[in-house]
């Protein structure tokens, strides 16, 4: 939970930066955030509105993390492809990992939608539905050559839709073992989730016990069992995925794990 801190302080300057944006564009724009976005993939595009944070061609969060609790996001798979989500996108936590693609209506801007990824949050009041995107992302939508023209822009219009998450063949499920974990309290963060690409639900089995015993939403994309017992790896753990489906990874993390360690599945949805 070290990383907890900086994670607040980034989100308090993702929404101070959106509603300077705002107020720049000279834009009254509070409205109630819109109906969660399900998994039906129907297609159907809706609008929404967006600004941008951090580096013009950067990932958003100066330690390009974000509210998720996902390192490196500059890097592939994210790619810097990254943004905030409001409540019915970032779903308190639920919803990252997800993907969206999301085409911007002005001049400046391309035809072409671009996807992102939800890894970072924003609640500020701009829209129903509020992306707040990193500058790379923000820029991609601009016809060649307008990407810095698209930008000073601020805060723009656009239309989005869910769409099924896709990595590369062979990138499976992947978990992080929290810094501050210990054998009465067990926090594992969940990342790479093909197709829906967010968890709602997460459920434990240790060595010691044949049972599945549920996992609590700690924050962001971690999962945390507190228990008055030691747990004994190895551990399995269950996936449920958004759209009900399960997946097993079977003694995932071994009996000697480490706080703040990675330990590779070989599932994927």
């Amino acid at each position: 939970m070290g990383s907890l801190m900086p994670n607040v302080v980034v989100v308090v300057a993702a929404v101070a930066a959106a509603v300077l944006a705002v107020h720049v564009a000279g834009v009254s724009c509070w409205a109630p955030p819109g109906p969660n976005i399900t998994t039906d993939y129907n297609g159907r595009w809706l609008p929404a509105r967006a600004t941008w944070y951090g580096q013009p061609t950067g990932a958003g969060p100066d330690d390009n993390g974000g509210a998720c609790g996902i390192k490196d996001v500059n890097l592939p798979p994210y790619a810097a492809m990254t943004s905030c989500g409001n409540l019915p996108l970032f779903k308190d936590g639920k919803g990252c990992g997800s993907c969206y693609e999301i085409k911007c209506k002005v001049p400046e801007c391309s035809i072409q939608p671009v996807r992102v990824f939800i890894t970072d949050m924003n609640y500020g009041p701009v829209a129903p539905y509020y992306f707040d995107l990193s500058g790379t992302a923000f820029g991609s939508m601009a016809k060649p050559g307008l990407n810095d023209q698209l930008r000073r822009r601020g805060i723009i219009d656009l239309d989005f839709r869910r769409v099924p998450c896709k990595y590369v063949a062979g990138q499976r499920i992947v978990f992080h073992v929290e810094e501050g974990s210990n054998p009465f309290y067990l926090a594992v963060l969940v990342k790479f989730v093909a197709v829906d690409g967010s968890i709602v639900q997460m459920d434990l089995k240790d060595q010691a016990s044949p049972e599945w015993q549920p996992m609590r939403h700690s924050w962001g994309a971690v999962w945390r069992s507190d228990t008055p017992r030691p747990l004994k790896g190895p551990f399995s753990i269950r996936l449920t995925s958004e759209s009900g489906k399960t997946l097993v990874a079977t003694d995932v993390i071994p009996e000697k794990w480490q706080p703040n360690t990675v330990y590779n599945s070989n599932i994927q949805f």
